[in-house]
Parts: structure tokens; sequence; C-alpha cells
């Protein structure tokens, strides 16, 4: 007992410690995480990106879900919530088997970095892959919804000495394009398309553009 009162003015000052470590640990955690698909947020996503984009197989994705408006419209926001939900969890663990990690920009937009082997078949990838494990059926409060997205897909090797903005650009002009096709996926070109603005897509209303760490705002 003697024991105990002696060493309890000094546990005591540790145990404070660690508490409060853990809850700025948990904290600076959730500061990170989008809390609704437990994806990371921008800011943490552009760090690690920076990052994984020096190795020669990456590559960057942007995803834009087709007809989620309607999905609100319908079914009301909570099942919209449990569809994003979904697709990002899907979305994750698809990454995780490529060495990726994924993030949610916001809304219904999503963005990634992977690693796709050069010989990769990058249709099997996307299409049979990626765009099928997203549109797998969800059965969600009110219905059964199979949600599908327009995903592009810009590779490091495909554009040389390109920054994350450069590879997030590409992506976001192939999933433009493939969204306006009606295709899963497309990948970018070696060079961009479009014109820009200060730092927006030149072009008819409704056209956008990603850059981060200022990251392009979707037109509805």
């Amino acid at each position: 007992m003697n024991l105990l009162l002696q060493v309890l003015p000094i546990a005591a000052p540790t145990l404070g410690w660690v508490t409060h470590a853990l809850v700025l640990a948990r904290r600076l955690r959730t500061a990170r995480t989008d809390p609704l698909t437990g994806l990371m947020r921008r800011e943490e996503f552009t760090s690690r990106a920076r990052r994984a984009i020096r190795h020669p197989d990456a590559a960057v994705l942007l995803l834009d879900l087709n007809g989620f408006k309607q999905i609100n419209d319908t079914h009301g926001h909570a099942v919209g919530d449990q569809v994003i939900a979904a697709v990002g969890r899907r979305l994750s663990v698809w990454c995780r088997e490529r060495g990726g990690f994924a993030a949610r920009l916001g809304g219904d937009e999503f963005t990634a970095v992977v690693r796709l082997a050069p010989d990769a078949d990058p249709d099997a990838e996307l299409t049979y892959g990626l765009s099928a494990r997203l549109s797998a059926p969800l059965d969600t409060d009110a219905a059964t919804l199979s949600p599908r997205a327009s995903i592009g897909l810009c590779r490091v090797g495909h554009r040389p000495g390109a920054g994350l903005p450069e590879l997030l650009r590409g992506a976001d002009e192939a999933m433009y394009t493939a969204k306006r096709l009606g295709q899963h996926w497309r990948p970018a070109g070696p060079v961009d398309v479009y014109a820009t603005t200060n730092g927006r897509r030149a072009g008819r209303p409704g056209t956008h553009l990603i850059l981060l760490p200022a990251v392009r705002r979707k037109a509805s």
C-alpha cells in the first residue's frame, strides 16, 4: 500500500500525458479522414500522392459518380450517403490491392493513386476491375442500386516529369471525356487538350478542372 502511494504521484502525470496524446492523435486522424467514407481528405492525399507519383508505375485516377443527383432526388440524401460510403469502401479495397490509396474530394468525387505495371491491361483493370466492383448491386434502405462512375486515368510513365497537378489535370480531362461519351473510363493523352483560364478549363459552361491543392468544383 505504501509503495502504491509513492508511485501514484509519478504515474498520474504520465497517465495524463498519455491520455492527452491519444486524444490529440484521434483528433488529428479525424481531421485527416472523411467521416462518411473513412478515406483520407484532400490535404492528406496531396501529401502522400506527391511521394507516391515518384514511382514509375504510378497512375492517378479521378472518379465521378453518374446520376448521383438523381439518387438524392429520388431516394433522399440518407440513401445518397450510403452510396457514397459504399463506393469509398470498394474503391479503397481496389486501391490497396494495387499498392495505392484513395481520397474523397467532396460530394461524389474521388481520387486515387495506384501502381499499374507497364504491361497491365488497363481495360481489364478499370472496366472489368474497378468499374465492375463499384457498380456491384448495393442494398440501401430504399432500393437496390448499382453505383456507376466515370473514371479518368493518367499514368506517370506517359507524362515524364509531370507533377501532381498536371497528372490530376490529365485524369480530369480523361474523366470528363469518359462521362461525355458514356464510357467506363478513359486514359489521359500525353498532353492536355483543353485550354484553361485562371486555372480553370476554358470551354462551354459545366466543364471543370482539378488542380490540387485547389480542387475543381463539379457542376451538378
